[in-house]
This record gives structure tokens, sequence and C-alpha cells, in this order.
């Protein structure tokens, strides 16, 4: 299927990532179009694989887990990579985990009320058969977490055509 997204595509999209929930007919509002366009043109975009559902953005230091850490995982053989995510998918606190290359096996991201309670988290993923060890990075602050702008930047590079 071949899409062509245009300045009013990308508009679209620009609202739906700064709040997903935003009705069609506000969004029509602001860009001039009726809703009957914009609900097909999202809906051509989720046909196309472009849009893939939509998140809620929670703000988890109001729910009492402030405390983020990112743990780079290190296994003892690389065929236990499915084995140990199946285990992490457990631990509700890991709540990012990328299989990657280079120094570790996997790199996962977990919340925790606080030191204490992240300490006990990664005694958990420590106890997982498979791996050997841990690396504990603590984060002292989200400084950056900006979808548009790699939207933008892609859109001015290409057509984006597919």
């Amino acid at each position: 299927m071949k899409v062509h997204l245009d300045s009013i595509d990308q508009q679209i999209l620009d609202i739906l990532i700064e709040n997903a929930r935003t009705p069609f007919t506000e969004i029509a509002k602001k860009l001039n179009v009726s809703a009957g366009t914009v609900h097909v043109r999202v809906k051509k975009m989720e046909a196309s694989g472009i849009i893939k559902g939509a998140s809620l953005s929670i703000d988890y230091n109001k729910l009492g887990y402030s405390f983020i850490a990112y743990i780079g995982v290190y296994l003892d053989k690389t065929s236990k990579t499915r084995f140990v995510l199946e285990r992490l998918k457990n631990i509700p606190f890991v709540t990012v985990a990328h299989i990657t290359t280079g120094k570790y096996n996997i790199f996962c991201k977990i919340r925790a009320k606080d030191t204490q309670h992240a300490k006990d988290v990664i005694f958990k993923i420590d106890d997982i058969d498979g791996i050997v060890r841990t690396e504990t990075m603590i984060s002292l602050e989200e400084s950056i977490n900006d979808k548009k702008r790699l939207m933008h930047y892609i859109f001015s590079e290409s057509s984006f055509d597919f």
C-alpha cells in the first residue's frame, strides 16, 4: 500500500503525538478541515501502519514511583535471551527491555518507589536463571523525551512515501 503524507497528515500526527485523546472535531477546527477528513486520514495512517494505536502518558512521580534506573544485563548464553525476557515480563517494575548488541545482552528500564525498592527489584532481576550479572545506572533526570523532533526531521528530509 502506497501512502503519501502531506502537510495535513503531518499536522494531524503533530497534534496526536502531543495528546492522543484530542477529538477529531478539535483537530479539524485547528486545521480548518472537516472532522470526516481527519477521521479518514487517521484511519488511512492506521491501515498503513504509520499509527499504531494510541498511548497515555502517566505521571509515575504522582503515583509514588519517581526512581528510574537502567539495568544492563549480562547473560551466560545468548540462547537464554527469550527465557530471561519472559522472566523480566513478570516483574512489573521493568517497564522497558531491549535486546542489544555490545556490552549488554539486554538493557532494561525500571521504575521504583525509592532506592530500597530499586535494590529489591535489581536483586529479583539478578536472581533470574541465565543472568550472570547486571550493571545499574540511576537516572537523575529525564532531560529529553521528544517524539516530535524526529518526526519533523523525517518529514523535512523526504516525501515519506510507502
